[in-house]
Formats: structure tokens, C-alpha cells, sequence
């Protein structure tokens, strides 16, 4: 029989003698033989029948290899600057390049609108529109025009430019067809106005303010009817022609009138950039009330803004612009 006492209060482990407690110490009798534990371990059976039958080992598949991108891959993108400079456009910045570009156009649109009046459509407006704001035109001499003034500007345009706007005005006929022109250009643009210039003068008799106030109800609807024009705006022309009328009988002409806001000497500033000039200031608020007390219509401050502009009341013309001086000195 297998006798569990132990021979000696000593136990060795790992042939080491080790003092244990009376509960721990165990006997170790090579005769005496104890049942085998089961194995824990699980039976595979997918391993034991390919051992069985004799099939091979079989690998696990390869992962592919990520694709890690090439160094070269950027400069094969990349190019020269067109100008032959070291500068690289690498993809991206041309994203940036447009975002800036359409930035520019909203800023010109904006100041367009507010200077010269919304236009039509944003797509017509989008072909005459130049990126570059500061950008200065030069004509074929090479004298510089002022920013707002483009390659693609029209020709009727252009010309209003460099020949009457911001030269001082002092008959009466044109500062009452300028004042006509300015009213009319709101909701519109000046070359489309400048275009159907010679319609305006048509249907308001050369801008001679003792016919047009006599226009009856009869000959507003002819005008309205043959020219297209609106019924608000015809009948605000021949109240203005009554009240320049009464101007010229307690001042003597409407020129006195107008230069007496400017001691007779037009307001010459010095701006740098179209982003500076002003759609109104206080000079043009303060004219645009006394005009409305008196009872003229069409005539708010961004109006008279803009007629200030064109009959020379003041010179806003870049400081860059050729025209600059020239206006300054005509008057």
C-alpha cells in the first residue's frame, strides 16, 4: 500500500529542503501512483483529422502589403512657376487660389452695387467683372484709369470716364440731364444709362426744364409707352423740372444753386483705392435734404452721391488715375 506519511518533517523542492507546515507537507513515494488528471486542453478536431488523413499544413493568406505613397508622387504634380521662379503649386493651393479669386469677385460685386448700382443678372456681371481690384487699366498711351475701370469695360463707358465724369459742370441743361441720368441709374448701371442716352434726351426735349414742365398726363403716357420708360420716374422728372425752374427764379440759375454747397470749388480727395470711395457722405446727405424740402424727387444721398461725381462737385478720381489732376484744374 502507498504510505502518505511523510518520512521527514523536510520537503524539497527542486532538490532543496523546505520547512513547511504540518497541512503542506507532502510525501513523495515513486510506488505510489495516483490517477492521471484529464487534460484540459480541448480537442481540436480540425487538427486532428488533417494529421489523421495526411493533409498539409496549410499557411494562412498573405495580407497584401499597404500601398504607402510615393515621394516622387508630388513633384511629378507639382509646377514650375510660369514666370520661370522657383515657386511650386502643389495640389491644394489651386483650391485656395479660387476660393481667394471668387472672395475678390463678391468684394467688386459689392462695391459696384453700392457704387454704381446693381446690375441685371450675376452672370452677365460675372464676364465683366475683373479679379483684381487695384488692378489699374491703361489705354493705348499708357495712362493709368481709375481701378474700376477694366479691359473689359465698354467702350461708352470708357469714354464717359476720360471725358466728362468728375469734370465740374456749370450749364444748367446738363446739370439737370446729369441729375436725370443719376435718378435713372438706380436699380440699373451707368453703361447701360449712357447707352440710351440719346433716348433720354429725346423723350425729355434736350433736358430743357421750361418744356418739360409743361409735360401734360397725355405726353407722360406717350413717353412711357414709346420709350419704356416708368410712370414713377417720368413724373418725378417734370416735378424736378418745375422746382429747377423755381430755383432759377430766387437763386438765378441752377448752377449757383448747386456749387454754393461747395463755395464754388469742387471737392478734390486723394483716394488711393475704389474700396475707399464713398456711396454717400454728409456733404451729399445735406444737399439730398435740402433738395427734398424744396420738393424735389429722386434725389437720396446715394444719388446725389453720384451726381456730385459726374458734374465734377467733387473729384473722385484714384490718385493713380490720369484724370485726377485734370479735374482738379479745369474748374
Amino acid at each position: 500500500m502507498c504510505n502518505s506519511k511523510p518520512k521527514s518533517p523536510m520537503a524539497q523542492i527542486d532538490g532543496r529542503p523546505v520547512l513547511q507546515p504540518a497541512s503542506n507537507r507532502i510525501s513523495i513515494n515513486p510506488n505510489c501512483q495516483t490517477p492521471r488528471k484529464k487534460s484540459l486542453k480541448k480537442f481540436d478536431s480540425h487538427k486532428e483529422i488533417k494529421t489523421t488523413v495526411g493533409f498539409h499544413k496549410v499557411s494562412p493568406p498573405i495580407s497584401p502589403k499597404p500601398v504607402t505613397p510615393k515621394s516622387d508622387g508630388l513633384k511629378k504634380k507639382a509646377k514650375l512657376n510660369v514666370n520661370g521662379g522657383n515657386e511650386l503649386h502643389i495640389p491644394g493651393t489651386i483650391a485656395i487660389e479660387y476660393r481667394k479669386k471668387g472672395s475678390l469677385t463678391n468684394e467688386e460685386r459689392k462695391i459696384r452695387v453700392a457704387h454704381y448700382g446693381r446690375v441685371g443678372s450675376i452672370k452677365n456681371e460675372a464676364k465683366v467683372v475683373t479679379l483684381d481690384l487695384e488692378r489699374n487699366a491703361s489705354d493705348v498711351k499708357g495712362e493709368k484709369r481709375c481701378s474700376f475701370i477694366t479691359p473689359n469695360s465698354d467702350p461708352v463707358y470708357v469714354a464717359y470716364h476720360d471725358e466728362e465724369w468728375g469734370v465740374p459742370v456749370h450749364d444748367d441743361r446738363m446739370l439737370f440731364e446729369l441729375l436725370v441720368l443719376s435718378g435713372a441709374q438706380v436699380g440699373s448701371d451707368w453703361t447701360t444709362i449712357l447707352k440710351r442716352r440719346n433716348e433720354f434726351r429725346e423723350a425729355f426735349a434736350g433736358f430743357d426744364a421750361e418744356i418739360v414742365a409743361k409735360y401734360t398726363a397725355r405726353k407722360i403716357g406717350s413717353l412711357i409707352e414709346k420709350y419704356g420708360l416708368d410712370l414713377t420716374f417720368v413724373r418725378g422728372v417734370v416735378d424736378n423740372a418745375n422746382r429747377i425752374l423755381e430755383v432759377k427764379l430766387q437763386l438765378g440759375s441752377f448752377d449757383k444753386y448747386l456749387w454754393g454747397f461747395v463755395n464754388h470749388k469742387p471737392l478734390s480727395t486723394n483716394y488711393n483705392s475704389s474700396r475707399k470711395i464713398p456711396v454717400k457722405t454728409s456733404k451729399s446727405d445735406s444737399i439730398s435734404k435740402d433738395m427734398v424740402r424744396r420738393g424735389f424727387r429722386l434725389v437720396g444721398p446715394t444719388v446725389i452721391q453720384s451726381f456730385m461725381q459726374a458734374v465734377g462737385l467733387t473729384n473722385d478720381h484714384l490718385v493713380s488715375c490720369h484724370r485726377h489732376h485734370h479735374c482738379s484744374a479745369s474748374c
